[in-house]
């Protein structure tokens, strides 16, 4: 069995660099954490491309929230798409809801058409969906979805933990919906893990917890470090 896979998200090539020694097995790059990580520049990316030789999924979301932005949003997510696929980036992440809270699937078949060919995560919008099990039927048929970055929860994986176990054995039953893979990330601490892996999660994301010193501050390699040594057991 192949170990767990870290993630860890990156602002910059330095965070890119920091993570990678530190044992990230990819990187969500991303900008603006104020705004919970909105799409980087072509420039961004390129830098951190040139930095590191892991894989790197790249953030498809204009503003705060989870909206496309109507036509004229879907239109610039397309854009952005199409410029960082043409600049190189192969995985992507992304997720949009209705006005219901349901998956805004013009959006997202619209985005995912930009970038053909890419795989890509649907994130934490899925904590904020109506329904999670309707959402992830929905989905279940779009080609490049091969990934889930939920807590279980809008307020974290602590209050989410129950919500993962179950749909981990969903995931694991390979369940209409559940083929996808569940990444932990949102709230997500040390403790957590141990419970996660042995539900057979294996795949983390983190933010700050790659920053001791805040989001102002880089990723340290040794604070990904702790967090590699826990996810192997060591």
């Amino acid at each position: 069995m192949s170990r767990p896979i870290l993630e860890v998200v990156a602002l910059s090539a330095e965070d890119a660099a920091a993570a990678q020694a530190g044992g990230a097995d990819r990187l969500e790059v991303v900008t603006d954490m104020a705004a919970d990580g909105l799409t980087p520049s072509a420039e961004t990316f390129a830098a951190v491309r040139d930095a590191v030789d892991i894989p790197l999924r790249v953030m498809l979301r204009l503003a705060d929230g989870f909206s496309a932005g109507g036509d004229a949003g879907i239109e610039q997510l397309c854009a952005r798409g199409a410029a960082l696929r043409a600049a190189g980036a192969e995985e992507f992440v992304l997720g949009f809801l209705d006005e219901a809270g349901q998956a805004d699937l013009p959006a997202i078949e619209a985005v995912t058409a930009a970038v053909p060919g890419c795989r890509w995560t649907f994130h934490r919008a899925l904590d904020r969906a109506a329904d999670r099990d309707a959402l992830r039927k929905q989905l279940a048929e779009l080609p490049g979805l091969d990934t889930y970055l939920t807590a279980g929860s809008p307020d974290g994986v602590g209050a989410g933990f129950a919500t993962l176990l179950t749909e981990a054995a969903r995931t694991a039953a390979r369940e209409p919906g559940y083929a996808p893979r569940l990444l932990v990330g949102g709230g997500l601490a040390l403790d957590h893990v141990p419970g996660l892996l042995r539900a057979g999660i294996d795949a983390f994301h983190i933010g700050g917890a790659a920053r001791p010193r805040g989001w102002s501050a880089p990723v340290e390699p040794t604070a990904v470090r702790t967090w590699r040594r826990a996810l192997d057991g060591d």
